[in-house]
């Protein structure tokens, strides 16, 4: 485990030209709540990772649906529950709820309801809620462990990047997520459930700096920064802990947790062991593409799959029903 790491200083330099001082500056209060808040209460939050490349947008579909086209919603309501009706779901740090709003469109679900801690984008996602005239969408501004949810209720208990978030994963499984599931229950999860803190084994690290030097040095521009991204150190814990004390914090007790108590239903690796850590900071080179760009990401997404031949997918879509 390494306290701090040369990304860490990269990171900080960057995030003061991306998201300004202000943002740097919310990290300073002792509140952990606070500090998770601020991480996550920007609407409008400037980056350049991974997701925003289409290109990887469609490896994910084809990873986990096997269509390019086809998102994880998309497969998951006609390919596994187009015979369930009245659905009641319940989505655990919802965000802006953009994937609870395309499940909303289903006429499967019957109730959907949103928790998150920021309020802000709760009410973003209910503008929009509101003007497609989604009816069975319900929004709630709170502690997840605090507010009292009924009891053998929820048809599905709804995980899109924020399980990762929880610590005590196990104990959250078996107490408060079972406990609001009815008895054959399911847990959907879009999640990362790689190493805790993000402490990446050396030979990851290895192999993401091999992977690194794919890239031309003309596409490893740092967003906002012009600095030149030419080595992977990782993420050092203090770092991580003064960013989001929630981040990662228990990830890779995830599986072992719902293997544990669920069973898997779908269970689809979507890679990112090499991806997200590459195209951090350097994703917005391959936003548009040509021929060049799509050779070049052609090639990281065979190096990827070739590293997952032997080792675990970090990012997982799965469906677990209560045993």
């Amino acid at each position: 485990m390494k306290l701090i790491t040369i990304d860490d200083f990269i990171d900080i330099y960057s995030k003061s030209k991306q998201r300004g001082i202000d943002y740097l500056l919310s990290k300073l209060t002792i509140s952990q709540m606070s500090r998770t808040k601020s991480t996550f209460n920007q609407q409008k939050i400037i980056h350049s990772n991974w997701w925003i490349v289409p290109m990887v947008r469609k490896r994910w579909n084809s990873l986990i649906s096997s269509n390019e086209n086809q998102t994880y919603e998309e497969y998951m309501m006609t390919k596994i529950l187009y015979n369930e009706k009245k659905l009641k779901l319940l989505s655990i740090g919802s965000g802006v709820c953009s994937h609870e709003l395309k499940l909303a469109e289903y006429n499967n679900f019957e109730e959907i309801v949103c928790v998150d801690l920021a309020q802000n984008r709760l009410n973003e996602a209910k503008e929009v809620a509101l003007s497609k005239g989604l009816k069975n969408m319900h929004f709630v501004c709170a502690d997840f462990f605090k507010h009292h949810f009924k009891n053998e209720y929820y048809d599905i208990v709804f995980f899109h990047q924020s399980l990762h978030h929880f610590k005590y994963v196990e104990h959250l499984l078996t107490t408060k997520i079972s406990n609001c599931l009815k008895p054959k229950g399911k847990v959907v999860i879009n999640e990362f459930v790689g190493p805790s803190r993000m402490q990446l084994p050396k030979n990851q690290i290895k192999a993401i700096n091999k992977a690194l030097k794919i890239i031309p040095k003309q596409f490893r521009s740092r967003f906002k920064t012009g600095q030149v991204k030419n080595n992977f150190y990782g993420s050092g814990v203090l770092r991580m802990i003064l960013a989001d004390p929630s981040e990662c914090i228990d990830s890779a007790n995830i599986l072992p947790s719902l293997h544990k108590y669920f069973n898997p239903l779908v269970e689809k690796g979507f890679g990112g062991d090499i991806l997200m850590h590459v195209l951090k900071d350097i994703s917005h080179h391959f936003v548009d593409t040509n021929q060049e760009k799509e050779k070049i990401l052609n090639a990281l997404f065979e190096f990827e799959d070739n590293y997952l031949k032997s080792k675990k997918s970090d990012f997982v879509f799965g469906i677990y029903q209560k045993k």
